[in-house]
């Protein structure tokens, strides 16, 4: 039995926890997933309407978090967006089909609410099957007009990006202080930090350009 439904107060230590889980050593050794959902909740820019755990037999097992973005064009007319990020699943129902059920449900809160384009970065493996193209194919890049090939974009409604240059503006509760973060993991469970495959393949997709 799965349920969606938005997170709540007395879910936010088991998030985390869960968080921490799926991204340990996966880009880097340890992570700061977790830091970042701690952080999030209380930023101008976060959507808790957006805030979304799934449930298995009432147990949760994923976590999706969405944030206010912006898309600038070339005559500087601005439009609201959004990015998503961290989206976790329990490392033993991943590659189960949960995350896209997760994503897709979000997709239709997203829409309904009002919001017409998402732009993430991640591993296109992970993404293209739910919509997502290149940036590059939209016109969407960063403030130096580079395309990342790791950032990636998804309309919700055909045609909300009309063709235009636009440039992509991503919240700033994404800058995280390393500093911050470490001194929160210290109070938390002690787990080994080691290097692995992922980040190495996670390093390739976040240096890679596309021209």
């Amino acid at each position: 039995m799965i349920t969606i439904r938005n997170e709540t107060q007395a879910d936010y230590k088991q998030v985390e926890d869960m968080t921490r889980k799926a991204f340990w050593n996966l880009y880097v050794p340890g992570c700061m997933e977790h830091y970042l959902v701690h952080i999030m909740r209380d930023h101008q820019d976060f959507l808790p309407e957006l805030d979304l755990v799934m449930e298995l037999d009432q147990q949760i097992i994923g976590n999706m978090m969405y944030t206010k973005a912006k898309l600038i064009d070339e005559d500087g007319n601005e439009k609201s967006i959004l990015t998503f990020g961290p989206i976790s699943i329990l490392p033993k129902y991943q590659r189960k089909g949960y995350g896209k059920k997760l994503m897709e449900y979000s997709f239709e809160k997203a829409s309904a609410l009002g919001y017409d384009a998402i732009v993430i970065f991640g591993n296109p493996a992970n993404y293209v099957s739910r919509g997502f193209k290149s940036c590059k194919k939209y016109n969407v890049c960063l403030e130096d007009g580079t395309f990342p090939a790791a950032m990636l974009v998804k309309e919700l409604r055909p045609g909300a990006l009309d063709g235009r240059k636009w440039v992509y503006h991503q919240s700033p509760v994404f800058d995280i202080d390393e500093k911050e973060s470490q001194r929160y993991d210290e109070g938390l469970e002690q787990l080994e930090k080691k290097y692995q495959p992922s980040q190495e393949e996670f390093y390739i997709h976040s240096h890679s350009l596309i021209f």
